[in-house]
């Protein structure tokens, strides 16, 4: 099996990602387009219990088996990956039984008494077979992530959208006659399906490298994997709890909010329909540079697993710089657009400017959400994962209160969602970088981030003035003002050397081209 480079498995998980999240918005754009921001709400509002379930089946294994595994891989244990694997199979087979099973019994309960509209039970039931189908792949995923080999995970990711782009408008489309409910649930069944040809081309993988014989053996190494487990579960079960605060609260969001809002006086369509639009058309674009995030994520935990076994502090600080550096560029660049062209963004992709005003509200500062995931990866990695879940926990809490506080008052309404979503952000990410920097002695580079601010304030003035200047058709004008902006920031970044030519050439197929043009140092 090839091991890869932390910055080149990083850059591998990147480039996938943006393929990955471009499939996601033609997903999207088409479910929004047929199902309109009703139907986007009642997709929305049954997601967080899917999210929820999931969680609690993973039981946070895959980031302890990338942990674990590249531990035993640095040491040359192969008996203890085995041990690793075919302890999580049995466990995370256990648990997706007995919550597939939960999901589809609650699924009319849920609907009517939390999330108040019990049309979300269709969406609920088609979703629940994904459960042991994610279960065994985040298994698999886990492993290649220990091994440090990122491309089975990013190869396995585009497969997913793929088949779910194919089949998403077929199924929309014909059970939309039947309402707008029957809708929702084969847009689910579309994921359930792409989950599947994604674990299928894993298993396949997997089967073809040979490395591990799982099927050889296997009760045998279940049975004596007591320590194996235990291993697990002690980066596992904090890993689990940070994931369950974020996964709760993504559960009772939609509850707050629908509760709430009906407190200001509004209707349960009207508020479906709003939420809708926060989640479904908003956050999505503000989300959209994690794809750099996760892959970041995902590399630094094996990498900075590895060096901490080998007790190599430079090289933890050198990793996690890297990957902070990264998440300022990518993010600087996505506020900056976001930010600027929200309103033509939103009508060119979903024939509406709804949802608009949050992204305005939102961008500049969902830039610090970006740093979150490389940090808290940093702090598992570093069997800190405790101290990253009762971050997440203050977080969670301040989102909870500051939206019924706020949401429940006519004046702010929906709008008060999105200022708790922002508050309880940056407030997660200042307590997570924090937590790294009493650790290890972490600093971030101020220079580095002065650098970043400077550049998007010469990009945002640069792109208004260019937009609102050029006449022409609304599709000409921003992808031109676009374009414009993010070659001009970019320059900056190369001037500012936030952009390094080592980076660069690392980029596939046109890495090494660029990398000729880029000034040394």
């Amino acid at each position: 099996m090839t091991k890869q480079t932390f910055l080149k498995g990083t850059i591998t998980l990147i480039a996938a990602g943006l393929l990955i999240r471009l499939l996601g918005f033609v997903n999207r754009i088409v479910v929004a387009r047929l199902m309109g921001e009703e139907g986007v709400g009642l997709y929305m509002m049954a997601v967080p219990t899917l999210v929820l379930t999931i969680t609690l089946t993973q039981l946070g294994l895959p980031v302890a088996i990338s942990k674990r595994v590249a531990e035993a891989d640095a040491l040359g244990q192969t008996s203890k990956v085995k041990q690793i694997l075919s302890v999580s199979l049995a466990l995370t087979g256990m648990l997706s039984m007995i919550f597939t099973a939960g999901m589809i019994l609650l699924a009319q309960w849920v609907s009517q008494h939390l999330l108040t509209d019990e049309r979300t039970m269709y969406p609920l039931m088609a979703i629940a077979p994904i459960v042991p189908i994610i279960a065994v792949s985040s298994v698999i995923r886990g492993y290649f992530q220990g091994k440090q080999n990122m491309r089975p995970s990013a190869i396995s990711q585009l497969i997913e959208q793929i088949v779910r782009i194919s089949l998403v408008a077929v199924l929309t489309s014909l059970f939309l006659p039947y309402g707008v409910e029957f809708a929702a649930a084969g847009a689910m069944f579309s994921v359930v399906i792409g989950e599947l040809a994604s674990l299928s081309y894993m298993m396949w993988l997997f089967k073809r490298q040979k490395t591990v014989a799982i099927r050889k053996g296997f009760l045998r190494a279940v049975r004596s994997g007591g320590e194996a487990l235990q291993d697990l579960l002690r980066i596992a079960l904090p890993t689990t709890g940070s994931r369950l605060v974020g996964s709760v609260s993504y559960f009772f969001e939609p509850i707050v909010v629908a509760q709430s809002l009906a407190i200001a006086g509004v209707a349960t369509a009207v508020a479906t329909k709003q939420y809708g639009e926060l989640t479904g058309f908003a956050m999505p674009l503000l989300f959209l540079p994690s794809f750099i995030t996760h892959a970041l994520s995902v590399s630094l935990v094996p990498a900075i697993s590895e060096a901490a076994a080998k007790q190599q502090t430079k090289l933890i600080h050198y990793r996690l710089q890297q990957a902070l550096r990264l998440c300022m560029v990518s993010g600087g660049l996505s506020a900056v657009v976001l930010y600027l062209y929200a309103v033509p963004l939103m009508e060119l992709m979903y024939g509406t400017s709804n949802g608009a005003r949050f992204i305005e509200l939102m961008a500049p500062l969902f830039l610090l959400y970006y740093f979150q995931g490389p940090l808290q990866s940093t702090l598992q990695a570093l069997d800190y994962a405790k101290a990253a879940m009762i971050n997440s926990i203050i977080g969670t809490l301040l989102k909870m209160v500051a939206i019924f506080a706020l949401a429940t008052q006519p004046n702010f309404g929906i709008m008060g969602v999105a200022i708790a979503i922002i508050a309880s952000t940056i407030l997660v990410t200042l307590l997570h970088f924090f937590t790294v920097a009493k650790t290890i002695g972490f600093h971030l580079y101020a220079r580095d981030f002065i650098k970043t601010v400077v550049a998007m304030g010469a990009s945002m003035t640069a792109g208004a003035y260019w937009f609102t200047t050029n006449p022409s058709a609304l599709l000409t004008s921003t992808l031109i003002a676009i374009t414009a902006t993010t070659v001009l920031y970019l320059i900056l970044m190369v001037v500012f050397r936030l952009i390094k030519r080592s980076d660069v050439a690392r980029i596939p197929v046109i890495g090494k081209w660029l990398f000729a043009f880029l000034p040394k140092g």
